[in-house]
């Protein structure tokens, strides 16, 4: 594929890395509108994007760490000569997702509202960062004999001239569906919490699925899972709980309203 764009002199555009940098002005971009939109606080969306940011890259690196634990124990010096490489989405989530809620502690912003407003831009972010994963090669899937296979020739990562499940643009398609559905799902919500509830449960439900047509086994296992599918049922369980909570305490609210009314 195109991983590597152009070069000028020593320095190298990488396809993969401009699809992040998109993905990240796109999801900032739509946060600010949406923001304006919705009365929020939008000169507070650039600071919460670099927050999210820092800490969601921090914990992409970490769960990639503690799945290559045993190479690690082996060679800690590992970290240090594959720093640019080795980040898993899930510890990026969580990451951002944590740096997200401090973010709000310290401002004190309503934390279900903006997230509810960053989730859809997040899902945008990942839909266009898939796009960089297939012309990188990475996150590649399984072999395959059906004609949706694709073929890689000059990969650094995929296995080269062999027919494989295009893992990659499935992934993006099913980030762009979720990004659309978030956003149509807002204007009806019935309480803030409801679409971070379904992202979770969407985007987890998804990736578990798709973990099957996965090849790329460095990513590490628990038991009969990969490690994806692992947290993944976590991820639904806490978007199913978040939901209904969320639900139950806006008709709770409703109702104490009614009470003071009278």
């Amino acid at each position: 594929m195109y991983n590597d764009l152009f070069s000028i002199g020593p320095f190298t555009v990488h396809t993969y890395g401009l699809m992040i940098a998109i993905g990240i002005i796109a999801a900032y971009v739509v946060a600010e509108r949406r923001a304006k939109k919705q009365g929020l606080d939008s000169e507070k969306i650039f600071d919460l994007v670099i927050w999210c940011l820092i800490f969601g890259f921090a914990g992409s690196k970490i769960l990639y760490c503690l799945t290559i634990l045993p190479q690690i124990m082996k060679d800690p010096m590992i970290i240090i000569r594959n720093f640019g490489d080795g980040w898993v989405v899930y510890g990026g989530i969580i990451g951002g997702i944590l740096g997200a809620w401090l973010f709000c502690r310290k401002y004190k912003l309503e934390p279900w509202k903006y997230f509810d407003l960053a989730l859809p831009s997040v899902a945008l972010a990942q839909a266009i960062g898939r796009i960089g994963c297939f012309f990188a090669g990475c996150c590649y899937g399984v072999e395959t004999k059906s004609n949706y296979g694709i073929t890689f020739h000059s990969s650094d990562f995929a296995p080269n001239n062999v027919s494989l499940v295009p893992t990659q643009l499935i992934s993006s398609g099913l980030d762009f569906l979720l990004f659309v559905f978030l956003i149509w799902f807002h204007k009806r919500k019935k309480a803030d919490g409801q679409v971070t509830a379904l992202y979770l449960i969407l985007y987890s439900g998804g990736r578990f699925i798709l973990e099957y047509f996965r090849g790329d086994l460095i990513r590490g296992t628990v038991g009969a899972l990969s490690t994806s599918q692992f947290i993944s049922i976590f991820m639904f369980a806490a978007g199913i709980i978040l939901f209904v909570v969320r639900g139950r305490s806006k008709k709770t609210e409703a109702v104490h309203n009614e009470d003071k009314k009278e």
